[in-house]
């Protein structure tokens, strides 16, 4: 659960920053640029918000990346914890072995000391290695995560000339904001459909 935790933190603080960034076009009309400086204290900025926690929970491709990285980071726990229990076990055998002067030799105990001294070393090399390819991994999704919403919400700009859109996530920017500037249902949908077509 921290894990999900975790990566669901990580992709709303990429989201958080695609977001905040956005800023294109001008306000279709006249009209709705009034409307909008009337209600919003704003000189003529059209803007709308997204609830960050929301997108995150329902838009597919970001929830397909979260089950995949929490496969990913569960196999490798699995893989790690059982080298490390067979790890532990030579341990222990070695441990009875040497308390009951099992060994043939002094050198003989050295050798099997050195030798579970290194297949340590190699558990805590594979460790790190798996790791990396772990945070790698959730880069290289981040990037695709925030790609997606960049390359949707400037095609979705273009038919709805916001000036910015802001994030929401909880009260991290937004204290107050008029639902009437909320696009997160129609932003999820959007995306969706899109994902959806780029599957088949």
């Amino acid at each position: 659960m921290k894990r999900i935790n975790y990566l669901i933190n990580g992709f709303a603080a990429l989201a958080f920053i695609v977001l905040f960034s956005q800023c294109a076009g001008k306000a279709d009309s006249k009209a709705d640029a009034d409307t909008v400086q009337a209600s919003a204290g704003l000189s003529g900025m059209k803007i709308a918000y997204v609830e960050i926690d929301t997108l995150l929970a329902k838009y597919n491709f970001c929830v397909d990346l979260n089950e995949a990285m929490v496969k990913k980071s569960e196999n490798v726990r699995l893989q790690l914890n059982q080298k490390a229990n067979e790890l532990a076990k030579d341990k222990q055998e070695f441990q009875k072995k040497y308390e009951n002067n099992a060994f043939l030799s002094k050198e003989s105990a050295e050798s099997q000391y050195a030798r579970l001294a290194q297949k340590e070393q190699e558990l805590q090399n594979l460790s790190n290695k798996l790791q990396e390819e772990l945070m790698r991994e959730n880069e290289k999704n981040s990037l695709m995560f925030r790609d997606s919403i960049n390359a949707f919400l400037k095609d979705y700009n273009k038919k709805h000339g916001y000036n910015m859109i802001f994030s929401n996530t909880g009260f991290d920017n937004l204290l107050y904001a008029d639902k009437s500037f909320n696009i997160t249902k129609d932003v999820i949908e959007g995306l969706n459909a899109r994902y959806s077509s780029s599957k088949k």
